[in-house]
């Protein structure tokens, strides 16, 4: 029988399931990104990070992801014009998942979202297998966190072809096939909003990174 894990945001407002629910299937690290930070402030909720900023997230194929309650509870924000869709429960302000354009095949899902929380990713996914991007954390970096994991960026590569080999794009828990648009709204904050939220996060990149 195939495993599954069970989403719900902190409301109970909106619910959800991840098939196929393994270490196996998924990849799990723990993203210290001033842009994960940023989009936790911009929730007012800086209580699903970490001591140094970290967003513990767990990456899986979409056709494995589906919303059972509350879909029109979700909304989904972009730092910029060109940044991640971030989506969450516009309810209780519970991230939920965040992707790239659907002809990415990848959903990242913050643990906080599933019923369980960090416990439950624990248990059906295994811990972090990486700290990544430790040069934005608050405070001094996690260790190992600020150089690049090779052997992590491997596996996530590989299992994102893999997913769009074996057709895992759709169907997909934030876009519509047909039209490949986002199946929910979508907000771009200003820029003046964005630099806002850097102020309460770690370090801010250097000023070409910012510009992206």
């Amino acid at each position: 029988m195939t495993a599954e894990a069970r989403l719900r945001c902190r409301c109970g407002e909106v619910e959800g399931v991840v098939g196929d629910a393994s270490a196996a299937a998924a990849n799990r690290v723990v993203c210290y990104c001033d842009d994960c930070q940023a989009f936790a402030h911009h929730l007012g909720r800086a209580d699903v990070l970490d001591a140094h900023g970290g967003s513990d997230v767990v990456q899986l194929a979409p056709s494995t992801v589906r919303f059972t309650k509350g879909a029109e509870r979700i909304a989904g924000m972009r730092l910029s014009p060109k940044g991640l869709y971030r989506w969450y429960a516009s309810c209780c302000k519970t991230p939920l998942g965040n992707t790239l354009a659907p002809r990415v095949p990848f959903v990242g899902i913050v643990v906080q979202a599933f019923d369980g929380g960090e416990a439950t990713a624990d248990a059906t996914f295994g811990k972090p297998v990486a700290k990544i991007l430790g040069q934005h954390a608050v405070g001094t970096p996690p260790p190992g966190s600020t150089g690049v994991n090779v052997r992590m960026l491997v596996s996530a590569v590989a299992k994102i072809l893999e997913w769009k080999l074996r057709g895992k794009s759709w169907p997909h828990p934030f876009f519509d096939r047909t039209t490949r648009a986002p199946a929910y709204p979508v907000a771009v904050i200003s820029r003046e909003e964005r630099d806002a939220l850097r102020r309460l996060c770690g370090p801010r990149p250097a000023a070409g990174a910012a510009a992206a």
